[in-house]
């Protein structure tokens, strides 16, 4: 009966520690899909999460490939610095309720922000024609509700949900020398759209072993209508009505723990997310009624990832009634492919979480990792080039984040 107890105290343990994997992944992942609420033991259950992720990629030996172009590639920026600070530090914030229906059916709502990035380096450096700043932002506000029934020693939950997405952003880089124009020179690109997404999976538990296995498709979002803004006031004196289209992908997870002996939990994961699906987005002016493409368009983003993957894995340890423990290891593979800083990274993660009663649980984790160093260059990738502009390169860097979450049962 003790063993059964304990096991029961580390089924929630695994997902308050794991936080740091979608915090720190390739393409544009910040908090990504988390639905670990809804297997919450309680009939209701509310859950508050932040995050704070610090990443220290640095760039250097950067060479302005295209000085001679005062026109469109920002006249010779060699002048300035030859490194820069390219990431900024960011917070991930998550709020979860669930609710018990009867005795075999759940329902979750939650509010996340699966997708952004924030990079700032600044205009006084040599690649600033390919980036000044760029921030992408998203709100995601989902229903997902299982039913479960038995089936051998467990139970098998079927799980389904939708959610609705919103995306805003923008990016400056410098367009035209701001020695040859009354202005600065820099262009400025802001955007936002929005859409709907599903998700379906299943999961099968036992949890007198504190077992569970999961297995959740999340489908991509169609962006159909962006819209937006390109600010060439600093460039020519125009700003310009633009529209385009993407779609956010698609993410299969799967997810695996079980109690290893009495008080331990082993766990892991495996994702996969559609992030080649971002490649090179072209906007258009509002004289472009039709399929707007890089021929037609007045302008790109231009981002080339390849698909993501994120494995991980961990030991729980509960020491008593109120106090446990985990550790994790986290390798996402990076999404650039010779274009771009996101490279493989490793992580390594601590959390303990504190039970004081039955109805309150706080929980606390950190977690280091390395950024691993690469370089960018021009590429050709589906007949399409990237980073024309601007070479450089980075070494191993160091990323950093602590997670804490409290959560309320009854």
């Amino acid at each position: 009966m003790k063993t059964k107890r304990i096991s029961k105290g580390l089924m929630v343990l695994a997902a308050g520690c794991a936080f740091h994997a979608p915090a720190m992944a390739g393409g544009l992942e910040r908090g990504g899909y988390n639905i670990d609420l809804l297997f919450d033991q309680g009939r209701f259950a509310a859950e508050s999460a932040v995050t704070y992720v610090n990443p220290q990629r640095k760039v250097k030996n950067v060479q302005d490939i295209n000085p001679a172009n005062n026109l469109v590639g920002g006249g010779d920026l060699n002048r300035f610095s030859d490194s820069a600070d390219d990431a900024e530090g960011y917070w991930v914030p998550r709020i979860g309720m669930k609710g018990a229906i009867g005795d075999s059916a759940d329902c979750m709502f939650d509010y996340s922000q699966p997708w952004g990035v924030h990079t700032k380096p600044g205009r006084e450096w040599a690649g600033a024609n390919e980036n000044i700043e760029t921030k992408v932002e998203s709100d995601n506000y989902a229903v997902t509700c299982s039913y479960r029934f038995d089936m051998g020693p467990g139970q098998l939950r079927v799980i389904g949900g939708t959610f609705y997405q919103e995306l805003s952003g923008f990016k400056e880089r410098q367009v035209i020398d701001d020695l040859v124009v009354p202005g600065t020179g820099v262009g400025r690109l802001d955007l936002e759209g929005d859409g709907w997404g599903w998700r379906a999976g299943v999961a099968y538990e036992i949890p007198e072993y504190a077992f569970r296995a999961s297995l959740v498709y999340n489908s991509e979002v169609d962006l159909n209508d962006i819209t937006g803004t390109l600010d060439l006031a600093q460039v020519n004196g125009t700003v310009l009505d633009v529209h385009g289209a993407q779609k956010m992908p698609d993410v299969v997870e799967l997810k695996v723990q079980s109690g290893i002996a009495p008080g331990w939990l082993a766990f892991g994961s495996v994702k996969w997310t559609d992030w080649s699906q971002l490649q090179k987005i072209p906007f258009c002016t509002a004289a472009v009624t039709g399929t707007c493409t890089t021929a037609n368009g007045v302008t790109t983003l231009d981002l080339g990832y390849r698909d993501g993957w994120t494995v991980s894995g961990g030991v729980g340890h509960k020491f008593n009634e109120q106090w446990s423990g985990a550790v994790t290891v986290t390798w996402d593979r990076g999404t650039s492919q010779g274009f771009g800083t996101q490279t493989d990274t490793w992580t390594f993660g601590a959390g303990a979480s504190y039970t004081p009663n039955q109805n309150v649980e706080v929980r606390l984790a950190g977690a280091i990792g390395i950024l691993t160093g690469g370089s960018s260059s021009t590429v050709t990738l589906d007949g399409e080039t990237y980073g024309q502009r601007v070479n450089y390169e980075y070494d191993d860097d160091l990323v950093a984040a602590i997670s804490t979450s409290v959560k309320v049962r009854f």
